[in-house]
């Protein structure tokens, strides 16, 4: 097992390194990594978990259990499916060797638990996932890219010295050493999470890098890249109990804030980023069930962001007034009755069961977003649709990527099928009915538009420091060390 899980690790650095060398072969490469990941994650959960010290001395290690083994396969079925997308696109070997690159760094964060392993994981998903923003090559996708290493590369540098501190007290860079570690520790380290992670007011670089990013790259992003950040919080909540309230606190702000967005928006791919900001809201407001919410999600936002790339227009007016092709108008609807909640597709298990792990102040906040969410996804769901004469080309691998990830929706419903009963079918449909109903009242007819200071580069900065100020005010009062 033990080195099994090292061959994982190094597995796909070796085979970016390949790419470059046998540029032929690169899709199969990328493929390849992906199917290995897979079946890596499977194997987890026939596993008992695995604690591995690399370097015991200064607190380097690894844990991999079924939490990791969620993240890791929604991983692989993200990969998998973008790499069947692009498999006729004409994209270069340096596309798949990056791709491949930021699939192992975010296999590493994912099994990491020091954060100076973590750091580097990090760092190397920001590098890799930011050339990814860029690849086009345009004036806006170097800026975008730009940008969202800036705020990656800072929001690091907070967390390097959080990490300092944590290493000050305890003479480790475990996670456990975090609270023997002063508060401001904790503040810079939670911080920077929050922000790599695309969590509240200060991760909203979010929905420009997803939205002006190409379809598979914002697939990448706002499948698992944002989970990277996610995790660690996620871990830190299921060992520190003084902790868990506080990203508790953090995924509810986020929820409501991404929903808020996401109902009035006018562009299918600032929804979608939008939506993005509220799901990383629900993995965080029930840290025990995170794993399969993420799953979950991953499957539903990747291929809901590459089928928005093959609409007519991103803009929602004009979608309402020009059908598209009822194929894919069928699978949009797929997608979007699974992030809403509807029985038969595996988003309907994840929201009944963190649902059921809430705790009671939680409870009508979260309900109120399950509302949001049918109200933001309805307007994918009510487009105008009819078998066209004359569709938009489209390509199998396309067809391919997007089935891999609707058919893993349908499977992934045996990992909670005690969801099942009367009661839960009947609320999701009311929850539903009820935001379809406020659609076609309200949010169909009305127009609104949110301002969007905070998604400024200087004003990105300044809330970040304001965050952990926050969270250092969080952190003193709870009596943090």
């Amino acid at each position: 097992m033990n080195w099994i899980t090292i061959g994982f690790i190094f597995l796909p650095f070796f085979t970016g390194f390949i790419v470059f060398i046998i540029p032929k072969i690169d899709r199969y490469l990328a493929l390849g990594t992906a199917l290995a990941t897979f079946a890596y994650g499977l194997y987890l959960f026939t596993q008992p978990r695995l604690d591995l010290k690399l370097l015991d001395n200064f607190g380097v290690t690894l844990l991999v259990d079924e939490l990791s083994g969620y993240f890791i396969l929604t991983n692989a079925l993200v990969t998998a499916a973008v790499t069947l997308y692009c498999w006729q696109t004409g994209k270069t070997p340096f596309f798949y060797g990056q791709m491949v690159i930021l699939h192992g760094s975010l296999n590493a964060a994912f099994v990491c638990t020091d954060f100076m392993s973590l750091y580097v994981a990090l760092e190397v998903s920001g590098i890799a996932g930011s050339l990814l923003v860029a690849y086009p090559r345009s004036e806006r996708s170097i800026w975008v890219a730009l940008r969202y290493l800036f705020v990656s590369n800072i929001a690091m540098l907070f967390y390097l010295v959080g990490a300092a501190l944590v290493y000050q007290a305890n003479h480790s860079f475990s996670f456990d050493g975090l609270r023997d570690a002063p508060p401001e520790a904790m503040a810079l380290i939670f911080m920077a999470l929050l922000t790599k992670g695309g969590v509240f007011v200060s991760g909203l670089w979010l929905p420009m890098t997803h939205s002006e990013s190409e379809s598979p790259v914002s697939a990448m992003l706002s499948g698992v890249v944002v989970k990277a950040g996610v995790f660690p919080l996620v871990r830190c909540a299921l060992i520190f109990d003084e902790v868990d309230p506080v990203i508790r606190l953090f995924g509810m702000g986020t929820a409501v804030l991404g929903v808020s967005y996401a109902m009035w928006a006018t562009d299918t791919k600032r929804l979608l980023a939008f939506s993005t900001v509220s799901q990383l809201g629900w993995i965080l407001s029930a840290p025990e069930v995170a794993g399969f919410y993420t799953l979950t999600h991953g499957l539903v936002k990747s291929s809901l962001f590459m089928l928005a790339g093959a609409l007519p227009s991103r803009n929602f007016k004009e979608l309402q007034n020009k059908p598209i092709d009822t194929s894919l108008w069928l699978a949009l609807v797929i997608a979007a009755f699974s992030i809403s909640g509807f029985p038969l597709l595996s988003g309907f298990g994840a929201k009944v069961l963190t649902l059921k792990n809430l705790l009671p102040w939680q409870d009508l906040t979260m309900n109120l977003v399950a509302v949001g969410t049918a109200i933001s996804l309805a307007k994918f769901i009510f487009l105008p649709h009819k078998t066209l004469e004359e569709p938009k080309p489209l390509k199998l691998g396309f067809w391919l990527g997007v089935l891999l990830l609707l058919g893993s929706l349908i499977v992934a419903n045996v990992v909670y099928y005690e969801a099942y009963n009367l009661l839960n079918i009947i609320k999701a449909l009311a929850v539903i009915g009820g935001g379809w109903l406020a659609y076609w009242v309200v949010f169909r007819r009305t127009a609104i538009k949110l301002p969007r200071v905070f998604e400024q580069f200087d004003d990105l900065l300044g809330v970040m420091t304001v965050i952990s100020i926050l969270l250092f005010w969080v952190a003193v009062s709870s009596g943090w060390s």
